[in-house]
């Protein structure tokens, strides 16, 4: 029973250090690297455009809490009719 054991446990490590071994070989080719790389852009872009976004809305709410209008120029109103300021 003892000698089983054994020989099962060096079986399974011996699986498991063969799979782990394709899997880094595998990463270092060039295309394993190209996808690293490729997965690398990816995950960069989407932070760019989470802080962008993130940013924008900051910027929204903040104009609003201080009452500003975008760019800081301020909005055109319909002001008084003629026949309201006497002119009329």
């Amino acid at each position: 029973m003892n000698r089983g054991l054994w020989f099962v446990a060096g079986a399974g490590a011996a699986v498991y250090a063969m799979v782990r071994g394709r899997r880094v070989a595998e990463a270092f080719t060039v295309d394993g690297v190209q996808d690293r790389l490729n997965g690398l852009a990816v995950g960069a872009r989407m932070f760019r455009d989470e802080v962008a976004q993130g940013k924008a809305e900051a910027e929204t709410q903040l104009r609003e809490r201080l009452s500003l209008t975008p760019h800081g120029r301020p909005e055109l109103t319909a002001g008084p009719t003629p026949e309201q300021e006497g002119r009329g």
